[in-house]
């Protein structure tokens, strides 16, 4: 006989528990394992007032974000449908059935406010990369750094030149990342007229996002996430938000290593990253000061076009602090005195060695070194001993295991964009940028420890 649904849903009670319906084996109920914010009210209790009306609970906000950025929901309103709807999401969130669900405003209200004066998306992340550490999941022996672009939350038509300039005091233009922006350039007209003519673009949205076309086609406006991982199992030690820039880049990886070092005492014996990095400033900086063996390859444009000699050929007396040329003169860093001593250090950071004229001409190889020039000239970097020595690692069967294992870095991009779908930035400067990298960063780290830590070991709590 052909069964029928009830013609209606008049049941006065009913027996319901949302623990029985979450799968055994549903995402949120392994994540859950390592969750605990026990001491986060503590961490807050600086910015709430003592009276007053409760305030909506923050635990409850910072689970729904991680909602949020863990199933790749962007929009804050719909993420408040669907954790009304999803039974899942509800018992992640410790919502009962008849329970409300916050109203999307309050997140941009706690954002901008407790949340960010607080500093509580670092507190909550460092907190799960203490849990990671405790597991064993940090080696600690070999770090990656890398970065990736991500498109900001500014149209592309909606800007201006940097050589016109405009009056950002005009009413409707003091926006909150253009607050941001100038309180960066401490509000001073002539610093900020000095900054926008060395850019080519800046939006009127986001004036701190960059112009960029390193993706190839049309260029847009975009930050700049860093990663900094361990090689292990490719945790997420810390992520950083930054201008799309080489140069910027290089400078957040320096913090991002300082940081790592200072906050959970890890310091490599090796860092693995791209040319990006591989400038003379940041390998100085890694052999010198760190003592940290560079796995990057060499930034070096000092070799010679096809059929002309390049630096290789020129051989580097350390003692006598010349090179020889390949028909064995040699290449000086002073050929007269002065009477006031100089350094001879150039504006970028490097020394100029030279060759005599009387030398060149009569010489039969100058058509290979230097046709076009009456001597021929080296500019040596006074980190050229640094830089000698990643040139030296590149033969070393331990830099190609770093080449192999830093695609661990460009595979947490990959799921970033595609995955958590972050390609383009909600919230706008970089106050905004970094909060939304350290939430994806936080909910890869705690997917990893979903993946990798069984659920049979003993339940630790994560005290964030």
């Amino acid at each position: 006989m052909m069964g029928q649904l009830p013609a209606d849903q008049n049941q006065l009670f009913y027996e319901f528990s949302l623990e029985s319906h979450v799968p055994e084996k549903h995402m949120l109920r392994a994540i859950d394992r390592f969750l605990d914010f026990s001491q986060m009210r503590e961490h807050l209790a600086a910015f709430y007032s003592d009276m007053g009306r409760p305030s909506i609970d923050p635990e409850l906000m910072i689970r729904m974000l991680l909602v949020g950025y863990c199933f790749g929901i962007r929009s804050e309103r719909r993420l408040c449908e669907e954790v009304h709807l999803n039974l899942a999401y509800r018992w992640f969130c410790r919502l009962g059935l008849e329970d409300q669900v916050p109203n999307h405003s309050t997140f941009s209200k706690n954002r901008h406010g407790r949340f960010r004066e607080s500093g509580l998306l670092r507190f909550v992340f460092e907190s799960v990369v203490e849990r990671c550490i405790e597991l064993g999941l940090v080696g600690g022996d070999g770090f990656a750094v890398d970065a990736s672009i991500i498109k900001a939350d500014a149209h592309r038509a909606r800007g201006f030149s940097g050589v016109e300039g405009t009056d950002w005091h005009r009413p409707g233009r003091q926006s909150r990342a253009v607050r941001e922006y100038l309180d960066a350039l401490d509000n001073d007209e002539q610093a900020v007229r000095a900054h926008e003519a060395s850019r080519k673009a800046i939006s009127l949205t986001d004036p701190s996002a960059c112009w960029t076309s390193a993706l190839g086609g049309p260029a847009f406006y975009a930050y700049s996430t860093n990663y900094l991982i361990d090689l292990d199992a490719a945790i997420i030690l810390d992520a950083k938000a930054s201008t799309a820039t080489l140069a910027d880049e290089a400078r957040v990886a320096r913090e991002m290593i300082d940081h790592t070092e200072q906050r959970f005492a890890l310091k490599p014996k090796r860092l693995a990253g791209d040319t990006a990095y591989g400038n003379a400033q940041m390998l100085g900086w890694l052999v010198k000061e760190k003592q940290i063996a560079p796995h990057i390859p060499v930034k070096d444009k000092s070799e010679g076009k096809e059929a002309l000699f390049g630096r290789s050929d020129f051989t580097w007396d350390d003692q006598a602090d010349r090179y020889l040329c390949p028909g064995g003169k040699s290449l000086k860093r002073r050929r007269r005195k002065f009477k006031k001593e100089r350094v001879g250090i150039t504006k970028k950071n490097t020394i100029r060695y030279r060759t005599s004229k009387l030398d060149c001409d009569p010489c039969p190889m100058k058509e290979q070194c230097c046709p076009n020039t009456p001597a021929r000239t080296i500019a040596r970097s006074i980190h050229e001993d640094a830089r000698d020595v990643a040139r030296a690692l590149v033969t070393t069967e331990a830099y190609a295991q770093s080449r192999r294992e830093r695609k661990k870095v460009e595979m947490l991009f990959a799921h970033l964009k595609k995955i958590l779908r972050l390609e383009r930035l909600r919230l706008r400067g970089p106050t905004g940028a970094q909060d939304e990298f350290l939430l994806a960063a936080t909910v890869q780290n705690l997917r990893k420890l979903a993946k990798l830590v069984p659920s049979s070991l003993p339940e630790v709590p994560l005290v964030a």
